[in-house]
């Protein structure tokens, strides 16, 4: 395995929230603030967890060719900072970049009405933790300043959603508290992410052709489980009942075909999984189990006689609140061997650190690295089953209306009706003592644990932390209750918002395929009456019975949403439904009362709303710059300090390591870290057979010299996969930054060269 610089430790994600907080009212940031058990790997048995579901033979591709769309697809490169930034998802102080194992991309789908061709919409799927307002901001200025050809995108059809990766660069936050933890905002990493959407939604727009969509939906029964049960068993044992399973085990697939050639030019997947298969001392990037299954895909249909050039697979995330990838199931690593306990995810000393999720590969003890990959290619089996079949089975998309429709709406205290017509209301965003508990996927600190009441304390350190950042007022409490308020961060706004209240309620439709999408995290169930109410209210406007399909985290992030009952328990889940326990309908309530814009004969759109904050221009970051990289004496940049052996058989793994520099002084976007050649027969022509996008070659950056600004770079190709015979080299290519004047100047490393075999 490739080098690491942590081990396995029980996670601290709510204590290094905590000790952030502190350090940074230390540092006088808030200063102008007024307010007060083990298995065996055992093969892939498809038959038993990918069932591929049937569809409508009425509307079936082999009988009848659906509609004609406008569609288009694009992909570019979102790979921000890999090293000395924090991570984004887990929220841990610890988890900063190291390193490289997978490039992460922002793709972009793009579908129009042939004949209005003004109706139209992106779907942006990035392999980040989530969408953003900061980062919505910036694509949508990005998309306008391509010219006059993109006017035809902005606020009412543009998704941009996260494909909820735990192990990518972070610091590119709109509000307060998700930025602590990586020491305020950084521009580098905010404008990597902008310029690679911006870059992904330009080559789809490019790509634009008539073409058809078609969909098929796969059940992939040992993808995730629930790791929040507990809850999920307070809904209704009629509604239970309903359903087979306790997570949605159901991917959605829609294919983009090219009517020109027939050639298929992508795909767009929806299936609920958290990107948490990386474990969060993970310090190398990675877009977690999608990015595993997009590249993937994206890879088998190079050469595909089914496939156009340029490929593009997006798996996006879903209802997944609740879900996680570590389908073992919660252990207790206190060498007790016991699973933790169902209600509150415990060990036998009552606390929650010890409490971890395992993935399939647990064994490995590889930080999720094996689990991760393995999560990954289950989703892409399913999907690659459905996409084998669609022609003869799948389901046309007909009805020629493509529309779209995006407010945003301030959720403080606003009320509405509920449908037995009692009147109830949502709150500013609070995070209950539950969120400091973290979950199975990332447990917290200071003995906090789910289904926390709030009293007493579990912890005196956070009163004192909540008592120097604002008590919640009684009308705050009373709103939010049953939650006990931990962190009122809704009602922080010094030096600038701490977190959303105003949300972005959008929606997308193509034919009888409705896309929501959704700000929050939304568990199983919650996902379940979002769709079948929108879907009751969009029926006797579709030609054929309606498809529905949440997608997100997206624009905003929004942190969860539970229904009530599970929110009544108060799980980690709950405890994160920032808005109160009538978060649920009030979403139901705006997406279903606004679904006549997405009629075929809909020619306005709903009031835009109050604008959210931006705060990319004020936003504090203590983040230092490269200040220089140097070689040490008697060296040079890209020198081979310790070079590969001369013969490896295949399953071992070859580490070289070079005189490096730090590689956030050119992300090289688009290009390669790290390569891997192969010589050719002829003896002398070296073609590259690997780069940043395989999954096992990893790139690690190591400083050695703080002061004169020495580092090391190691390359790691794991050969145990797919490597085959013969004689290669490794290459490594760096930018040098030097200390007057600051140039940046490019190089290239060479190892000797080395069999496999």
């Amino acid at each position: 395995m490739a080098p690491n610089s942590a081990q396995r430790t029980p996670a601290r994600r709510a204590g290094f929230i905590v000790l952030s907080i502190v350090s940074l009212l230390v540092l006088g940031i808030f200063l102008a603030s007024s307010v007060t058990g083990p298995v065996e790997r055992h093969e892939f048995d498809f038959e038993r967890t990918a069932r591929k579901k049937s569809s409508s033979s009425a509307n079936a591709r082999a009988e009848v060719k659906g509609d004609k769309y406008l569609i288009g697809v694009g992909k570019g490169d979102i790979t921000g900072p890999t090293v000395e930034i924090n991570f984004a998802g887990y929220a841990d102080l610890s988890q900063v970049g190291t390193g490289l194992r997978q490039r992460i991309f922002s793709r972009a789908f793009i579908v129009g009405d042939v004949a209005n061709p003004n109706d139209r919409f992106v779907y942006l799927v990035l392999d980040m933790a989530t969408g953003d307002t900061a980062l919505r901001y910036g694509i949508l200025e990005g998309i306008a300043a391509l010219g006059s050809e993109y006017a035809v995108y902005g606020q009412g059809n543009v998704a941009v959603t996260g494909t909820h990766s735990h192990s990518g660069p972070g610091a590119w936050w709109n509000y307060l508290l998700p930025q602590i933890t990586s020491f305020g905002f950084d521009k580098q990493a905010y404008q990597a992410a902008v310029d690679g959407a911006v870059l992904s939604v330009k080559r789809a727009h490019e790509s634009l052709t008539e073409g058809y969509l078609d969909f098929g939906a796969v059940d992939i029964t040992d993808g995730s489980i629930s790791r929040s049960l507990y809850a999920y068993m307070n809904n209704p044992a009629a509604e239970r009942a309903r359903y087979t399973d306790s997570v949605d085990t159901e991917m959605t697939v829609l294919k983009f075909q090219r009517a020109s050639d027939s050639k298929n030019i992508g795909i767009l997947t929806w299936f609920p999984v958290h990107g948490t298969s990386v474990y969060q001392n993970n310090t190398h990037v990675t877009g977690d189990n999608k990015g595993v299954a997009e590249l993937m895909f994206e890879k088998a249909m190079e050469g595909e006689d089914s496939a156009a050039d340029g490929f593009v697979a997006g798996f996006s995330q879903a209802n997944v609140g609740d879900t996680t990838p570590n389908v073992l199931g919660a252990w207790c690593d206190d060498g007790s061997g016991q699973m933790c306990s169902f209600e509150n995810s415990t060990c036998a000393d009552g606390k929650s650190q010890a409490c971890h999720g395992r993935g399939p590969e647990f064994t490995k003890l590889d930080l999720g690295v094996s689990s991760c990959y393995e999560i990954g290619r289950r989703q892409y089996d399913g999907a690659r089953s459905v996409y084998d079949t669609l022609d003869s089975t799948g389901t046309a998309v007909v009805g020629s209306t493509v529309k779209s429709f995006h407010f945003y709406h301030d959720m403080t205290f606003w009320n509405f009706q509920l449908d037995d017509g009692s009147q109830v209301q949502t709150c500013p965003s609070a995070l209950g003592y539950s969120f400091a508990a973290g979950t199975t996927d990332g447990p917290g600190a200071f003995d906090f644990t789910q289904a926390d009441s709030g009293e007493p304390s579990a912890s005196p350190v956070w009163e004192v932390v909540k008592a120097l950042l604002r008590e919640p007022s009684p009308a705050q409490k009373a709103c939010q209750a049953p939650k006990p308020v931990l962190l009122d961060v809704g009602e922080l706004s010094q030096p600038y918002a701490w977190s959303p209240n105003i949300v972005d309620i959008q929606m997308f439709r193509v034919g009888q395929f409705v896309i929501i999408v959704s700000p929050s995290e939304a568990t199983t169930m919650a996902g379940r009456r979002w769709r079948s109410a929108v879907g009751a209210a969009v029926e006797d406007m579709t030609d054929a019975a309606p498809k529905v399909v949440i997608g997100g985290p997206a624009n905003s992030y929004c942190h969860y949403v539970t229904t009530p009952e599970e929110y009544a328990i108060q799980r980690y889940e709950g405890a994160s439904t920032l808005f109160g326990q009538y978060e649920l309908p009030a979403y139901i309530n705006l997406t279903v009362s606004n679904v006549k814009y997405l009629a075929p004969d809909s020619t306005s759109a709903p009031p835009p709303g109050p604008s959210p904050p931006d705060n990319r221009n004020k936003s504090l970051s203590f983040i230092t710059g490269v200040v220089q990289d140097n070689a040490p004496i008697g060296k040079k940049f890209g020198d081979v300090t310790v070079q590969p052996a001369a013969t490896y058989a295949r399953g071992a793994v070859v580490n070289t390591t070079f005189v490096g520099a730090n590689p956030r002084n050119n992300l090289r976007l688009e290009g390669t870290f790290a390569a891997v050649e192969q010589l050719g027969a002829d003896g002398t022509t070296w073609t590259q057979v690997r780069d940043d996008t395989d999954w096992y070659l990893v790139y690690t950056w190591t400083r050695t010299n703080e002061i004169l600004g020495y580092s090391e770079v190691t390359i790691s190709w794991e050969t145990a996969n797919d490597a085959d015979p013969g004689t290669y080299r490794v290459k490594y290519y760096g930018d040098s930054k030097a200390l007057l004047g600051g140039a940046i100047t490019a190089f290239t490393g060479t190892s000797n060269s080395f069999k496999i075999t």
